[in-house]
């Protein structure tokens, strides 16, 4: 692949998400100031926010605790709050900065700079985020199939089902599907572009690969420490609880009637699907799915539950601005790290 294509690939990806976002805020704006919905906002409660400020920060001190114990089992010993301090410069980049380089690969690059096993630090970070997406999801699923399943939430319904679209917009989706085909078979009877695919093709094998493997050595390792896996995952349901608790009691102060078992269900959701790496920290793509869910299957008001996402959306960026601090105190930097040791624990 040509030297340039990777940065070429970046700004252009780099570009999207702000684009975006810039895009999602402006669409934002123009709704909220249309009937006044901002006023919306005025209704949370000083004490509902502040518990939920409260539940959040303690569930990311949690996260960094879960990893904390996934480096640990690993041998690789730095200090609980070194491991939080970097935890939260993570959590800044991942959701305040529009870069390509994501919190995930600062926490790693810190990490690796004071450790011999560099692979195990890395990816020991790559872990606890599969561990959290995991734990999430299995949250949503067992709190639907246990108060939710047979009531409104069925994709398949006939008002809005997406089979229903689908079939309605069928002889469409075959025109798209073959105007793809017919221009893959074009480019490919061509050797420039024949040769373009080919180089992507190869490139995106070899990623792929390298990957499994990986992936391959996470599960041999982690594999060998089951009592620090089963911890990370047990950590992650109960800051997970705190957080979405906290987000409840706003959600009560804006007046939304809708169950609590409705926030174990879409708030889950909504953060599995913001995670996709299309917008910088899930911005628009979060507020967007949280509030429809909300609005169409816990009959909320729009504006309560756009509200509602909101101030979500303002705790997060608000707690990430501690990762922010620790970046210009020098908080993470090598004079807090211990050496290795040789006792893992679990």
């Amino acid at each position: 692949m040509p030297k340039n294509e990777p940065d070429r690939k970046k700004h252009f990806l780099l570009f999207f998400r702000i684009f975006f976002v810039l895009a999602g805020l402006l669409l934002a704006v123009l709704w909220v100031s249309r009937e006044q919905r901002w006023r919306e906002l005025t209704k949370i409660g000083p004490f509902a926010f502040i518990l939920a400020l409260i539940l959040f920060i303690l569930g990311q001190i949690m996260a960094g605790l879960r990893w904390w114990v996934l480096l640990r089992s690993q041998s690789i010993f730095i200090s609980f709050r070194s491991a939080v301090r970097l935890y939260f410069l993570g959590l800044f980049y991942n959701n305040c900065m529009p870069g390509s380089v994501g919190g995930d690969l600062i926490k790693a690059w810190y990490v690796t700079m004071h450790t011999n096993k560099k692979f195990e630090a890395a990816l020991s970070v790559f872990v606890d985020r599969a561990i959290g997406l995991l734990s999430t999801f299995l949250i949503a699923v067992f709190c639907y199939l246990a108060f939710l399943k047979g009531q409104t939430i069925d994709i398949t319904a006939k008002q809005g089902g997406i089979f229903d679209k689908i079939a309605a917009h069928k002889t469409m989706l075959l025109g798209a599907v073959a105007l793809v085909v017919i221009i893959i078979i074009a480019l490919c009877a061509y050797k420039k572009p024949r040769s373009a695919l080919n180089r992507y093709w190869h490139f995106s094998y070899n990623n792929a690969s390298t990957a499994m493997q990986k992936l391959k050595k996470a599960v041999i390792l982690y594999c060998k420490r089951p009592l620090a896996v089963i911890l990370a995952f047990v950590i992650t349901v109960l800051l997970q609880t705190m957080t979405i608790t906290g987000f409840w009691f706003i959600g009560k102060s804006l007046g939304i009637t809708a169950s609590i078992k409705y926030y174990y269900v879409f708030l889950p959701l909504s953060w599995i699907i913001g995670s996709i790496p299309v917008s910088i920290g899930g911005a628009v793509v979060v507020e967007f799915i949280l509030t429809g869910l909300f609005v169409k299957f816990a009959s909320v008001n729009q504006a309560s539950a756009f509200a509602l996402a909101l101030s979500q959306r303002f705790i997060w960026i608000l707690v990430s601005l501690a990762g922010a601090a620790v970046h210009l105190m020098g908080l993470h930097l090598p004079k807090d790290f211990f050496v290795d040791y040789d006792n893992p624990i679990a």
